[in-house]
């Protein structure tokens, strides 16, 4: 196989984004994966591009950053349809409104578009959420994209500008020159020849780092949706109820369900959200199901008498900060990460892929890199 100077390892959304950043800026580029382009966790995803489950801080900086760089980069896969549905979010309470007002206070302050909403307001966006209703939220940059299709969409404009996709390869560490600098992949009896190479692999990225001689602390954690049969229109957008931030931002490794609804363009409705750490195990959880019915239906009574048609699940890359690792690894010269962003992997794709070329062309970043950098505590220890 051909050399590269940087090879990607991973070609979900996040690796198809930074593939595509860096051929858009004349690199030769190379992605491997041991499965089929977009295969993992990015085909496991609902596809959200939301400002509105992150507090003032570094990942909502990057998450506003990437909102805006999704749309500049659908303008360069123009023709390609990726299902983008600049839909908004809503986010209710059925409690005291006091801390969700707050919360929206606070996004207003680092730069969000939040819009306390009465509940008129609310049943006036979504007439079949439940009436128990106290407060809500309307954050008009929320979106909807297909992942798949737009990780497929994005690699084939590496492919378009001379870069290569290669599926069923599996990288197994690195070669190094005598001096430790990363010269190629290891991909089993074969080696890469590169300049870089970019740990992509999601909630795999863990063992490829250690692989590499630079271990890093990502662990999977494991999310569940199920899916309903085909309705007429029924939820105008993503709704989603106040426990979501929670359980976003925590660390506890249980079972936490919060719920999350909305419509695709086929006509049937998603719902989430679960999440827990159990590893890699695969195995179904009627459990969790239940509660994410049952938390639904709290939510949008009317879907007690829908059907399901099916559930899905897959892994996210979880840090224990809760902050995505960017950026180069000290140990390893020539070794890169991008990685750790758990469910967030889609909406914050473009930021990132825009982020390592700026890092690694040694051109001025458009947000601070400092906090996703790879040597902090919380990733590779103190």
């Amino acid at each position: 196989m051909a050399g590269a100077e940087v090879v990607v390892v991973g070609a979900g959304i996040v690796g198809a984004a930074c593939a595509e950043a860096l051929t858009l800026a004349g690199v030769r580029v190379t992605v491997i994966d041991r499965g089929g382009p977009a295969g993992g966790t990015t085909a496991s995803g609902e596809g959200n591009v939301l400002v509105s489950d992150k507090g003032p801080g570094a990942e909502l900086e990057l998450a506003i950053a990437s909102r805006a760089e999704w749309e500049t980069v659908l303008g360069r896969l123009a023709g390609a349809d990726v299902e983008w549905e600049a839909k908004g979010g809503v986010v209710v309470g059925t409690g005291d409104p006091a801390a969700l007002t707050a919360f929206a206070a606070g996004q207003v302050a680092a730069g969000v578009d939040a819009r306390v909403l009465t509940p008129a307001e609310v049943f006036e966006l979504e007439p079949l959420v439940t009436r128990r209703v106290t407060v809500g939220v309307h954050y008009p940059d929320d979106a909807q994209v297909q992942p798949v299709l737009a990780a497929t969409a994005l690699l084939k404009a590496v492919r378009a500008r001379g870069g290569t996709v290669v599926p069923g390869v599996e990288a197994v560490g690195v070669r190094r020159s005598a001096s430790g600098r990363v010269v190629g992949v290891e991909t089993g009896g074969e080696v890469i020849g590169c300049d870089a190479v970019l740990n992509a692999c999601g909630p795999w990225a863990g063992g490829f780092a250690e692989a590499a001689g630079a271990p890093i602390r990502i662990l999977p954690r494991r999310g569940m949706i199920l899916v309903t049969s085909s309705l007429p229109a029924c939820v105008r957008h993503k709704v989603y109820d106040a426990d979501y931030v929670g359980a976003v931002g925590s660390a506890d490794a249980d079972l936490q369900t919060s719920t999350v609804v909305e419509s695709t363009r086929a006509g049937t409705v998603l719902i989430g959200s679960s999440r827990e750490r159990i590893g890699f195990d695969e195995s179904l959880r009627v459990r969790v199901l239940r509660e994410l019915a049952a938390k639904a239906v709290g939510l949008f009574p009317f879907l007690r008498a829908v059907p399901v048609m099916r559930a899905y699940g897959g892994f996210r890359p979880y840090a224990p900060d809760h902050l995505p690792v960017i950026g180069p690894d000290p140990r390893v010269p020539g070794l890169w990460h991008a990685t750790g962003h758990e469910g967030a992997g889609i909406g914050l794709a473009p930021a990132t892929g825009r982020l390592i070329t700026e890092l690694m062309l040694r051109q001025p970043p458009h947000i601070d890199p400092h906090p996703f950098r790879v040597d902090r505590p919380a990733v590779i220890g103190a």
